[in-house]
This record gives structure tokens, C-alpha cells and sequence, in this order.
């Protein structure tokens, strides 16, 4: 089993203390539940006292409003086909649309149903949004035809490092010359500091921060991730294994471990380093790919040990030079994994 293992004491303690430091928090369960699951995540919002919890997608309506009662925000902008495909979970009074274009707020005014709607302003992410113009255009297309319930201006801002300030308060002008009669912005990524700025240049406003990644993995020391050790084999320098059919560099031993592609093990997200440092560690580990030897996200015995091969669905082959450490049968190993990214096969909360 790849296990997600929860200090539960010190986990809801740092909960507690990030939704009680940000005034307006609006909690994002998305994607695997940033490796909780989403309805765990759904639970814990409810618990929090949150009155809003932020979703990805439609799609992910289904799994958390059942275990969340308040407002369900979709971070994915509305498309039409959306109705279709989702039906009756779209029309609930208490999902939040978000509209980055022109013709989708014609369309939902349209519906009959009156239809909540966060305006998203585009930002520098270049992602979803509306222009300067096409938010002026939007307000007082609502202002004229009504149609829907406007709860205010969404600004998804990029996670680059350094300082957001200045990009917002170019977008709050926008909102403030649009003339949005709802005084609510709902922001991500901006730190404590940027928070307070902007709540305190803008008072008339009601700021709503989405957190997902500082809340639930803000706390990395809750929270550990083992394998269990399935089976174990003896290798000789030449011997064959594997799928492929490769052969071992020199003496020692093939480890089976449970965590594979399924998991998210061995699966990464294209990055592009910025620094010298990153460049030549990204160079150091093609130079690994292309003798062989891929370096895995499982420690033993606090060392960090190779593929022997690619990681198959739901397990993984190590490669333990002799004179290693063999752990037992049944035993659990640390892995390092990206949450967001990973499934485990059980979650253990203390």
C-alpha cells in the first residue's frame, strides 16, 4: 500500500490557525483533494465554519456538496455545453459561476434561473478573463438586462515570486471604473502582507482569499507518505529483470515496492528552471536518465535509492547495491511525493 499517514492533532491545530489568520478565507478542494481527497476536504471546510468552499471544475461538484453546506464557488470559468453535461448540479442555487467572456454572461442572464456570477478579470497569467473594456461592457449589460446575481470580481494571479501589489492595483482600477455594484473580489496567491494592502487601499471592499496549498499542506511536519515493501531479490551483476528485460550493473538487490504510475509515482509536471543551480540539476539527472539509473522519490534508510526500472501501475522496482540495507517483507518505506499529484491507496488520520 502507498499510505498517507496524518498527525491529526497537529494537522487541524495548523488548520485552525491559517483560517482563523485570513479574514474571508474561501478554502479550494480540487483536483485529489491535494492528495486528502475532496471529500475529506469538503468535511474539513464545513468544520472550519467556512461559508464558501472553491472547486476546479463542474465535475467536482458532485463529490463535495453533499459533505459541504455553504456556497460551492467553480474556479473553472462556465462554458455552455456546461448545462448539458452537468445538468441539475449546475442549476443549484448555491454553485457560483465564473465568467471570463462576454457572450457566457449574455448567456447565463439569459437562462431564466438567475444564475450567481463572478466577473474574472484577466491578469498577467494571460489564463481566463475579461479586459478593462469587456468588464465595463459586462457590468452594464447586467445593470441594463439583469438576468443574474453578480457577486463580485475574481483575480487569479500567478504564483512567480516577488510582489503582486502593483498588478492589483492596476486591476482594482479596472473594477472600480467598471463600476461593479457587488464590492467583493475573490484573489488568489497573494501573501499576508499583500492582503492587508489591499484591504486597506480598498475598505469599501470585501477581499476573499482562495487558499488550498497554505491550508491543507501548509503543515508539511503532519503529514508523512510510506510504501510497503512487497518482495525482494538477490541479483547478480548481469542478471536479467524486469519488463524490459535489463540487466543488473553489478551485485545486489531488486526491491518491490507499492507506488506506481497509477499513483502518481515517477510522474512529473514540465517545469522550466529559472536558475543556474536548477538548469544543472536538471542536467545532472538527464545525464541519470540516459545511462539508466533514474533516481525515485523512496528513501531507505534516509537514502534516496534508484529505479531499476520505470515504475510500473501500482508498484515499483528499486535497484539496492550490495552491502544495502534489505528491509523486510511488509515493512514501509519514506517516499517524497508531490500531493497534488499523488493517490494514495489509504489515508491514516491519528
Amino acid at each position: 500500500m502507498l499510505s498517507l499517514y496524518v498527525d491529526g492533532e497537529r494537522w487541524r491545530s495548523h488548520l485552525r490557525t491559517t483560517y482563523d489568520a485570513l479574514p474571508g478565507i474561501v478554502p479550494v478542494a480540487k483536483g485529489n483533494g491535494y492528495g486528502f481527497g475532496l471529500g475529506r476536504l469538503a468535511r474539513r471546510a464545513g468544520w472550519l465554519g467556512a461559508d464558501t468552499l472553491a472547486v476546479g471544475t463542474y465535475g467536482e461538484l458532485a463529490e463535495v456538496s453533499s459533505r459541504f453546506d455553504g456556497d460551492l464557488l467553480v474556479l473553472t470559468p462556465w462554458r455552455p455545453f456546461v448545462d448539458e453535461q452537468y445538468g441539475d448540479a449546475v442549476r443549484d442555487r448555491r454553485v457560483i459561476h465564473t465568467v471570463g467572456r462576454l457572450e457566457d454572461l449574455q448567456a447565463l442572464m439569459a437562462r431564466g434561473d438567475r444564475p450567481r456570477v463572478v466577473l474574472e478579470r484577466l491578469t498577467s497569467m494571460l489564463r481566463h478573463g475579461l479586459s478593462a473594456r469587456d468588464l465595463r461592457t459586462a457590468v452594464a449589460a447586467w445593470a441594463e438586462h439583469g438576468g443574474c446575481r453578480l457577486e463580485g470580481v475574481s483575480l487569479h494571479l500567478p504564483l512567480a515570486q516577488g510582489s503582486h501589489l502593483s498588478e492589483v492595483e492596476r486591476l482594482m482600477t479596472d473594477v472600480v471604473a467598471a463600476g461593479m455594484p457587488a464590492k467583493r473580489v475573490w484573489v488568489s496567491h497573494l501573501d499576508d502582507t499583500e492582503l492587508a494592502a489591499l484591504r486597506a487601499a480598498y475598505p469599501d471592499f470585501e477581499i476573499r482569499p482562495r487558499v488550498g496549498t497554505r491550508l491543507w499542506l501548509g503543515d508539511r511536519d503532519a503529514l508523512s507518505v510510506r510504501a510497503t515493501v512487497l518482495d525482494a531479490h538477490a541479483v547478480e551483476r548481469g542478471d536479467e529483470y524486469g519488463y524490459r528485460g535489463r540487466t543488473a550493473p553489478r551485485n545486489g538487490t531488486i526491491l518491490v515496492v507499492s507506488g506506481g504510475t497509477a499513483h502518481g509515482i515517477g510522474l512529473e509536471a514540465p517545469t522550466g528552471p529559472s536558475d543556474l543551480r536548477s538548469r544543472a540539476a536538471s542536467l545532472a539527472k538527464g545525464g541519470l536518465d540516459a545511462a539508466g539509473f533514474v533516481r525515485s522519490p523512496y528513501l531507505i534508510d534516509s537514502k534516496q535509492r534508484l529505479f531499476a526500472e520505470p515504475p510500473h501501475m501500482q508498484a515499483s522496482m528499486l535497484f539496492l547495491p550490495a552491502g544495502s540495507r534489505v528491509p523486510d517483507i511488509g515493512e514501509e518505506v519514506d517516499v517524497r511525493v508531490r500531493f497534488t499529484a499523488t493517490s494514495f491507496d489509504r489515508t491514516v488520520v491519528s
